[in-house]
Parts: C-alpha cells; sequence; structure tokens
C-alpha cells in the first residue's frame, strides 16, 4: 500500500512537472510574457528540486533504518514529517522494528549480567581461553585460589605453577587431571576438567579448577580410623583372652620351690614363656589404648579465642621441659590482638605435641630455639606456626609424616602429628610442613 502510493505520487509529481515544462515551453516560443517565463521557470526547478528530494529522502531513511540494524544503534526514531501521510505507515513499522530491537538488546543485557553474577558467585573457579592462550574469562573463584585477580593469558599463571599453566594450554575437550601447586607453605591439589565452547566462531576452552586437597585429606583420615577401628576390634578379640588365659596358667602354675611333676628347668621355661605373653599381651593392649586416641577425638567446642593466651599457656607448660634442655622457646603474634574461632583445649594440644616434637629434633644441637608465631595470610585466614632449627626434615618424608603409624624416632608411637591433623580437620582447618634440611622445620596451622 504504501509504495503504491508512492508510485502515484511519483507519478503526479513527474506529471506535473512535465505540465510545466510544456507551458514554459509554449510560453517562452509563442510568446513574448517574459515575466511568465520566469515564473514557469522557477516552478520548474522548484519541482524538479522536491521530486529528487522526495525520492532521495525516502532512500536515505531506509539507508539510516538498515546501518541502526547493522551497528545496533537503535537509538534512531523516524518521523513521516515531509513525505506525506502516505509513508506514516512504513515509518512506523520503522520505528517498531527499532523498538523490538531495543526490547531485545535490554533483554539479552539483562540476560548477561545475571550469568555473570551466577559465574563470578559460583564456588568452583572457572578460566575461560582461546587456543593462544588469552583469557576471555576469570571468575573471582579462581581469582582468589591462584592468587591472580587481574591476567590476560594463561602463560601469566607461570609464576604460580609452570606445571598449571602447561597444563591448561594442552587440555583438549573433555580432559580431567589432577595438578599439585606448592603455594608458599601450603600445597594446593587442584583438579582441572575441561570442555570446549564455540563463541564468535572460535574454539574456546572452559576449565573448571578446584583445590581438593581439604577433600582428599578428610577422606584419608576417615579411610584411615575405619582402618584404625577394625584392628583395634580385631586385635582386642584376641588378645584379650590369650592375656587373661596366661595370667589364669601362672595363677594355677606351681611357684618356685613348689613340688612340681616338671623339673625344675622346664618348669622355669613355661613360667618364663607365660610371663613373655602375658607382658606382650598387655604391650598390645597399651598399643591399641595409644591408637584409640585417634578415632575419640571429642567435637571442638569452639570459641574466640585470643592467639596471645593460647601462647601463653603453651609456653608455661612447655618452658621448663625446653629449659632443661637449653632450648629458647619464643612467642610472637602479629597483630597483638589476633583471634582464632577454635576450641583453645585442642588448639593447645596441638601446639604441645608440635612443640615437644620440635624440642625432641633439637637435641645436640648448637643454640637450640622454637618460635611460636601467629599471622593472618593475604587470603586473611589465620596462621600459626611452629619453627625450630633442628636437622630438619626429609623430602621423602614429609609426605608420610603425618600418616598413622609412621614414625622416624625409635621410641615413637606414630599418631602425635597424625593427632594434630585430625585436630585441625575437625577445625575445617589445615596442616603443612616445609624443612630445609640442617637449617629448619616449619609447621603451618592454618584455620
Amino acid at each position: 500500500m504504501v509504495y503504491r502510493h508512492f508510485r502515484t505520487l511519483c507519478i503526479v509529481r513527474v506529471a506535473f512537472l512535465c505540465a510545466t515544462i510544456c507551458a514554459l515551453a509554449y510560453v517562452l516560443f509563442e510568446t513574448s510574457y517574459y515575466t511568465t517565463v520566469l515564473i514557469l521557470a522557477g516552478m520548474t526547478l522548484y519541482q524538479a528540486y522536491a521530486l529528487i528530494h522526495y525520492v532521495e529522502r525516502t532512500s536515505r531513511d531506509l539507508t539510516r533504518f538498515l546501518q541502526a540494524v547493522r551497528y545496533e544503534d537503535f537509538s534512531q526514531s523516524f518521523s513521516g514529517r515531509g513525505l506525506g501521510a502516505a509513508f506514516d505507515d512504513l515509518k512506523e513499522a520503522f520505528n517498531e522494528v527499532l523498538n523490538a530491537f531495543r526490547r531485545t538488546r535490554a533483554e539479552k543485557e539483562e540476560n548477561f549480567q545475571y550469568l555473570q553474577t551466577v559465574v563470578q558467585h559460583v564456588g568452583v573457579g572457572l578460566v575461560c581461553y582461546g587456543s593462544n592462550g588469552r583469557i576471555e574469562l576469570m571468575n573471582t573463584a579462581a581469582q582468589r585460589l591462584l592468587r591472580r585477580p587481574h591476567i590476560h593469558n594463561v602463560r601469566e599463571l607461570e609464576p604460580v605453577s609452570e606445571t598449571l599453566a602447561d597444563t591448561l594450554l594442552a587440555l583438549g575437550p573433555g580432559d580431567r587431571t589432577l595438578v599439585k601447586v606448592q603455594d608458599e607453605d601450603e600445597l594446593l591439589q587442584i583438579i582441572i576438567h575441561a570442555t570446549e565452547i564455540r563463541m564468535r566462531g572460535e574454539s574456546f576452552i572452559l576449565a573448571s579448577v578446584q583445590d581438593i586437597q581439604s577433600e582428599l585429606e578428610e577422606q584419608e583420615m576417615e579411610a584411615w580410623q575405619k582402618l584404625i577401628r577394625v584392628l583395634i576390634h580385631e586385635i582386642m578379640n584376641s588378645i584379650t583372652p590369650i592375656s587373661s588365659l596366661a595370667s589364669t596358667v601362672r595363677g594355677h602354675f606351681p611357684e618356685s620351690g613348689r613340688s612340681s611333676p616338671l623339673d625344675q628347668q622346664t618348669a622355669a621355661d613355661v613360667s618364663a614363656a607365660l610371663e613373655t605373653i602375658q607382658s606382650r599381651s598387655e604391650g598390645l593392649q597399651q598399643f591399641v589404648d595409644t591408637y584409640r586416641q585417634l578415632t575419640r577425638i571429642p567435637r571442638p567446642d569452639f570459641q574466640i579465642c585470643p592467639v596471645v593466651g593460647l601462647f601463653d599457656r603453651v609456653a608455661s607448660l612447655m618452658n621448663p621441659e625446653c629449659e632443661s634442655a637449653g632450648i629458647a622457646l619464643r612467642t610472637r603474634v602479629e597483630p597483638e590482638t589476633l583471634e582464632v574461632t577454635a576450641d583453645p583445649n585442642l588448639v593447645e594440644q596441638a601446639l604441645i605435641n608440635l612443640v615437644r616434637n620440635a624440642a625432641e629434633a633439637l637435641a645436640g644441637r648448637d643454640q637450640p630455639r622454637v618460635d611460636l608465631t601467629a599471622s593472618l595470610d593475604r587470603r586473611g585466614r589465620v596462621l600459626i606456626r611452629v619453627q625450630d632449627n633442628g636437622p630438619g626434615i626429609l623430602d621423602e618424608v614429609q609426605d608420610r609424616i603425618f600418616i598413622p603409624f609412621f614414625t622416624t624416632r625409635q621410641e615413637g608411637s606414630g599418631i602425635g602429628l597424625s593427632l594434630c591433623r585430625q585436630i585441625m580437620r575437625q577445625h575445617r582447618g589445615a596442616i603443612s610442613v616445609q624443612s630445609t634440611p640442617d637449617e629448619e622445620t616449619v609447621f603451618t596451622l592454618r584455620f
């Protein structure tokens, strides 16, 4: 309808222009009315200009509409002034299309902001990058885990871990791998799962990164506790009747000097054997009672505890033992008002175990010392360190010292550090060790 009106108006304008031109030719060649000639010439020029402007105005509006769609500039508007009522419908259609695009873009922006909010607040770290390593997206969880708030390329993660950067760049769609990252005194076990997405005709890798060190430690402790419960149950079922029978037989066995159907040497051998059986049975019972501690740690009674108070109580208990061995026990808390939410009794027990282990390791060292320090790390968590200048711990031993039954001392039970680890797990924290042979050993409690 619009274009039919447009064609009709164009024909009418051309007809009037032709009539004006004919009239101008007649007056010019057949009469001497020069004033009329000038008037008709002006009318001819005006009608020619009006026709051209009428046609080009439509083309300009159509071009402006298409460019607005192409460049998503939906602030444009169209009016029918100067084109007649025939183009009102066309202008209205242009405006309706632009309004529809404007609403669609607003909805798209709202959805984008919603997805951005979800991605930034999800607890799993997400990193999206191209084949050249350029990072398109890195959410808050990934920035907090990797301690890199503003990076543009995966290679910028090399100061954190070169292995991590190489692994991310080598990942393919559907790959899943585990990377160990040593972040100062904290070990991170980062599990990475990759998937492929396509945007703007390009392929990108979306990798989820998550530290599962605490989950691995918790499952490991649960497995050890189950094993220890089974061992205790089986050992006690066997040892208790053996010990009881040995004690009963010894009670009925003739004492030295009394008549016996056995000769004196045989009686002595049997008596010694029974005594050995009973002694070892009691020793195994004590062994079992010792390891029961790992399965009977009470639930923490959480309180807000000043760290200075914790250190003072530990120092008052351990100072006599350290002074008798010539060991300097020093404490430092920064800031002095530092507090931790924990069970003070359990934390004190863990610190006493660590200080006692350090004191035993310092035997025979020159100028032995043990330092108890507390501070905040870069993530705002409370750190308590027990540091000594002892012989250190070998690298191959560091990975096993928290395992129950494992000990490097002849008279050690192998539960002290396991007990500390279990206490920290119940506090939703962690314990780690860093050691340099012949220089120092540092145990870190991270709350």
